[in-house]
């Protein structure tokens, strides 16, 4: 009889030691996940196999075996947290991830969230996904050192359709709403749809490859500090603005850098906005909005831009008190067809330089500028017409008047010494530089 006893009391110290070291392999993962949510499935399975491992250990094993496996399976739980992990969606069950890595997440759900609190960097592949929201993101990144949105071959929708809440003091205002910086890349198509912005970031904003298509009431791509287009294919419609980059609390921040990507954009105010300086160094760009692109500098080295304008076709406007409003074109084909009315082609509340590329504008007026105006290369098309000047209307300003050249401005076209500026640049010298309810966390 004792020994029976003995060999339980054995077999229970077995069972004890081989589910303490689940338990802290599970504590060591960085993974939580409440009872009523889909995760107590995989809990169940892995109490089921465990029971079987110590079964079979019990018979074939020493207790020094068996804390060598437990050592084992903790150090796999671990990597596992570190790579990521596969998330499944469901309804009204939001997704907390706290550890960087890579998260691949399918399915659908309605009025589901995808919260991101880390300081690491987080990479979040949609698979496929569809989210359905009404009063909150689809993505909410409250802090992270860097957040990639990927998709893959299979499209993914999200969709938010009322009117947003509050955070707190934040105004969590779009689909993809993120506090940090936050890049978009992939091979597949993302389609969002909301009842304010698309896709914001209080830090930086990157689209680097992948098919956007977005419809939206508030602004499609926003940013505080840099909005950047390097790749991709991106068609807006409906929105306010298009690309809008701007730091109400901040003039000296607030630029947009296109580089390279299709952009297809019709928006109700401004196709591409910018507080500072909007570059273009390539792409395929057709705009069509009241005023296509806004910002204090705006300079185009490259890119074949079709732009349709009710207002300003592009208007260098004094959004920042760090630049003087310019017009620099120094290469790629520019051609702008303006409504009737009070529009201009180019209107420069400063300067114009146009060094190169060639700008083929049709409108009642194709240039008004307050400041100086200067051709030194390049072609000029006025309504069909080549021309080597630079024609302007005069509204009270200091330059302007037919011909376009300023008294203190010479026919071959030097710029003022101050000129110059990032990436190489030509800007002026004052240009800066740029609670848990069947929730799940990772």
């Amino acid at each position: 009889m004792r020994k029976k006893e003995y060999r339980k009391l054995i077999s229970m110290g077995i069972v004890s030691i081989m589910m303490a070291g689940l338990l802290t392999a599970c504590g060591e993962s960085g993974i939580m996940a409440d009872n009523t949510t889909s995760q107590s499935i995989e809990a169940d399975e892995a109490d089921e196999e465990s029971a079987a491992d110590v079964k079979k250990e019990s018979k074939t094993s020493s207790k020094t075996e068996e804390a060598e496996d437990a050592k084992s399976e903790k150090m796999d739980n671990a990597e596992s947290a570190s790579t990521g992990e596969d998330i499944a969606l469901t309804d009204d069950n939001d997704i907390s991830i706290t550890k960087g890595g890579k998260y691949t997440v399918t399915g659908s759900s309605k009025n589901s969230t995808i919260c991101v609190e880390t300081e690491e960097e987080v990479e979040i592949v949609l698979d496929g996904v569809s989210m359905e929201n009404e009063t909150t993101p689809c993505i909410y990144v409250k802090n992270a050192d860097k957040v990639t949105v990927s998709t893959t071959e299979n499209e993914s929708t999200l969709t938010v359709t009322g009117s947003f809440e509050t955070d707190g003091d934040t105004k969590t205002d779009a689909v993809i709403f993120s506090k940090d910086d936050i890049d978009l890349e992939g091979t597949g198509v993302l389609n969002i749809k909301s009842s304010d912005n698309a896709i914001s970031s209080k830090d930086d904003l990157k689209i680097k490859s992948g098919t956007l298509n977005i419809n939206c009431t508030g602004n499609a791509l926003e940013a505080h500090d840099e909005l950047e287009v390097t790749d991709g294919t991106i068609n807006i419609t409906g929105c306010n603005d298009g690309l809008h980059a701007k730091d109400s609390d901040d003039d000296s921040k607030g630029s947009v850098l296109i580089t390279g990507g299709t952009l297809n954009i019709s928006a109700t105010d401004d196709a591409v906005h910018g507080t500072t300086t909007v570059q273009i160094d390539g792409g395929e760009l057709t705009l069509k909005g009241s005023e296509c692109i806004e910002a204090t500098y705006i300079k185009i080295n490259d890119g074949n831009l079709n732009i349709s304008a009710s207002d300003d076709g592009i208007n260098a406007a004094a959004k920042s008190s760090t630049l003087t409003p310019t017009f620099e074109m120094n290469g790629g084909t520019v051609t702008i067809s303006m409504g009737a009315g009070d529009t201009d082609g180019v209107d420069s509340n400063g300067d114009i330089y146009i060094n190169g590329g060639t700008l083929d504008i049709s409108g009642q007026s194709t240039f008004d500028y307050d400041g100086k105006a200067e051709y030194k290369g390049g072609t000029i098309i006025e309504n069909g017409t080549t021309t080597n000047t630079i024609s302007g209307q005069f509204f009270g300003g200091q330059g302007g008047g037919f011909g376009g050249f300023g008294e203190d401005r010479n026919r071959d076209g030097e710029f003022p010494q101050n000129m110059h500026g990032p990436r190489g640049g030509e800007f002026p010298q004052d240009m800066p530089q740029q609670e848990n309810n069947g929730n799940e966390t990772y």
